[in-house]
């Protein structure tokens, strides 16, 4: 670590818990959740010349046209998969950064995150080890086809915005699982799809704006 980044690390817990105030005047009610956002240093996730702004309730560029989405996305998101319930194995479509994967990682037992940008890939496998988040494991492959041969998973996180969501992740959505994603084009929504025992269900939730998913390895 750094010394601005340790500098800052030092001062921020109660940057975090100005966040978490803020996080709960937004809505966020679960605990756990809270806990976990308060739990992962954030400045560590971004560039050193943002780190002054890691708290801030603000999506912010990690290089290769990709973001680090606001706290509250990132809050919301994880509750929503949560839904009150211990999370045992979580897939993340989008690595970026790491810093979702870390909050998942506080939640789930076991995190699995995909991420097609290598340098990205790197990116996030070095921050999750600086933060020693040894339940978190960040793969270099296409996201959209998922982790097949580790599934099912019972929670399914997608950190960029798709038209429809891939047949590859729904196949790989454990019965009673949940996933979240941004779907749509001109107009993007947080959507979460709910498996049962016979089908699919999809629900609607708020509007959101996220880079696109893209297919391949870059």
């Amino acid at each position: 670590m750094n010394v601005l980044h340790s500098g800052i690390g030092m001062t921020s817990q109660r940057t975090r818990g100005r966040m978490l105030e803020r996080l709960r005047s937004q809505g966020i009610k679960d605990e756990i959740v809270l806990a976990a956002m308060s739990a992962v240093p954030r400045h560590l996730f971004v560039d050193e010349a943002l780190a002054s702004r890691a708290y801030d309730d603000v999506s912010l560029p990690i290089g290769h046209g990709q973001t680090i989405s606001q706290p509250y996305i990132v809050a919301r998101m994880t509750e929503i998969l949560r839904n009150g319930r211990q999370l045992n194995k979580v897939l993340e479509v989008g690595a970026g950064c790491g810093y979702q994967a870390a909050v998942l990682g506080q939640v789930a037992n076991e995190v699995y995150s995909v991420e097609r940008i290598q340098p990205l890939f790197k990116r996030a496998t070095n921050c999750l080890k600086e933060i020693q988040a040894e339940n978190v494991v960040v793969s270099y492959a296409d996201g959209t086809m998922g982790r097949p041969e580790i599934s099912p998973f019972d929670g399914i996180i997608m950190a960029a915005a798709a038209t429809h969501v891939p047949q590859a992740l729904l196949e790989q959505l454990a019965v009673g699982g949940r996933m979240v994603l941004p779907l749509g084009t001109q107009e993007q929504f947080l959507t979460l799809i709910e498996r049962d025992e016979k089908s699919f269900h999809e629900t609607r939730l708020e509007p959101v704006k996220f880079v696109p998913i893209l297919t391949g390895k870059a």
